[in-house]
């Protein structure tokens, strides 16, 4: 049996698996708090991490009426990007900046500008910095906060702080070190050059940790950290990874032809690669994966962030709400949202502002507007998919995640906009499942003399086991809706060059 934990956003989940049944067999989530505020402010207390870890791995092993003693392995999956900055005895020295913050933009083109800009970051990183990733949460960190600067020891992601307290390693898995914008994605090590742009007095070069691989054992879970979860002290710790990186291994997305999208509080979508894109993009994230290849990645903002704003707006619940946006027609009679309510990542607007427009007498209502927020989200990742084509990277069906998968319109406004088949999963929490599956995997493969392609061989295997398909929910794009938001897709382009990308 392995246990895998993904710390999210709003929640941390815990879900089991056994290997024998080839089922899964229990399942347990806590929630956290954030911290938010106008000027772009996203952060959280790792301690909640930890809290909301321990109340869902009890309520997994309850739920799944087993003796905690008999699982052989954990693999973490956590939100990418955050920045947890500890100090020689380990302990937290300010709150964690978190994925979705964009106070930090200023020192991200600060950054930029010293490393040369665009051209200069896909040349020595093979992807762009962006606000969001963890290196501009540094520099911040370097000017806002001196005295916690000077005690720094060790700089940490989130999935990284919760494996240090299981296993008691500071260590960062490649796949995570992605996105950091650290890290050179092609040769899978640090880039001095990129750490000199916020630091030349080598502290923050020895505050990262060391770099293990995808297929490691971090170690064993801690005696202390063995009671309070109920667990084995001799209980393996496998890498672990991203929630990108997990969520890919738990759709099955190991192999090349399938797309993961997400319609989760940001979008994302990602494939596989068994080579980085060249030329890279400036706005794919040229990301490892946390299995052999790379995991091409486009991230958006606003996706049920967007859509819950005007839900709320107008106190619906879910089906109320899944009512109103059947009830306005495609297109929303000529409403058009640029939904950019927390900035943008792709395109590349931190400071962007959400925008509504073609209303008039005739249009303005209720449905016209939820409806135009909720399409206004998809064409954002219509965009990405767009880029993805021009990397020639062609998906045969979209395999969607995220709460937006759960609603019937939505998935056929996602494959009409998109012109693809789309499908849900039959167990949804993709990158918890999909810890667990590595935990599984690299315990599985441990002291075994297996080439690169027996072990990718036999992690489909198991991914065949574990990750089934909901063919309730395959979804096909209608070839009449398929032309209107052709049309409707291209007037959103215009309206995003006209405020933003021809400025």
């Amino acid at each position: 049996m392995y246990a895998g934990i993904d710390c999210g956003t709003q929640s941390t989940k815990v879900i089991l698996i056994d290997t024998v049944s080839k089922k899964i067999i229990g399942e347990g989530q806590a929630k956290h708090h954030l911290i938010s505020e106008a000027n772009g402010k996203r952060e959280q207390e790792p301690q909640w991490w930890i809290d909301a870890l321990i109340s869902a791995f009890h309520k997994a092993t309850q739920n799944a009426q087993i003796n905690p003693k008999l699982i052989s392995g954990i693999a973490v999956s956590g939100q990418q990007h955050g920045l947890v900055a500890l100090d020689k005895h380990g302990d937290v020295l300010i709150p964690a900046k978190l994925w979705c913050d964009t106070e930090t933009s200023l020192e991200n083109e600060e950054i930029l500008e010293k490393l040369g800009r665009k051209s200069a970051s896909l040349s020595e990183l093979g992807l762009v910095i962006s606000t969001g990733y963890t290196a501009s949460k540094i520099l911040w960190l370097k000017k806002y906060h001196p005295e916690a600067w000077q005690k720094l020891d060790c700089i940490l992601l989130p999935h990284d702080y919760l494996n240090f307290w299981l296993t008691g390693r500071k260590v960062m898995e490649n796949g995570d070190a992605s996105g950091t914008g650290l890290f050179d994605v092609r040769k899978c090590c640090w880039s001095e050059r990129a750490i000199n742009t916020i630091d030349t007095s080598d502290h923050l070069r020895q505050a990262l940790p060391q770099l293990v691989k995808y297929d490691q054992i971090i170690g064993t879970v801690q005696s202390e950290v063995a009671e309070i979860l109920g667990i084995s002290p001799s209980t393996l710790v496998a890498a672990g990874g991203g929630d990108n990186m997990m969520g890919a291994i738990g759709t099955g997305n190991v192999q090349q032809g399938i797309i993961t999208m997400s319609l989760g509080t940001s979008g994302t979508l990602f494939g596989f690669a068994n080579q980085p894109i060249s030329p890279a993009s400036e706005l794919i994230a040229n990301f490892c994966a946390s299995t052999h290849g790379w995991l091409p990645l486009i991230c958006t903002m606003n996706i049920t962030s967007a859509t819950s704003l005007v839900q709320n707006l107008f106190e619906q619940d879910l089906t109320q709400f899944n009512q109103a946006i059947e009830s306005a027609p495609i297109g929303a009679e000529g409403v058009t949202v640029l939904p950019f309510f927390n900035g943008e990542r792709v395109p590349n607007l931190p400071n962007a502002k959400a925008i509504i427009a073609g209303l008039d007498a005739t249009n303005f209502t209720p449905n016209n507007l939820i409806r135009a927020v909720l399409e206004g989200a998809t064409f954002s990742l219509r965009y990405g998919l767009d880029l993805f084509s021009q990397a020639n990277i062609t998906p045969t069906q979209i395999r969607l995640i995220g709460g937006g998968a759960k609603s019937a319109v939505w998935r056929q406004i996602v494959a009409d906009v998109m012109n693809c088949p789309i499908i849900c999963l039959s167990y949804a929490e993709a990158a918890a499942l999909g810890a667990a599956i590595q935990a599984a995997w690299v315990i599985g493969i441990q002291n075994k003399s297996l080439n690169e392609h027996e072990k990718q061989t036999q992690l489909v295997q198991l991914c065949d086991q574990f990750v089934t398909l909901d063919e309730q929910t395959l979804t096909i794009p209608k070839t009449e809706n398929v032309k209107q938001y052709q049309t409707i897709y291209i007037n959103y382009l215009s309206l995003l060059n006209k405020y933003y990308l021809e400025k």
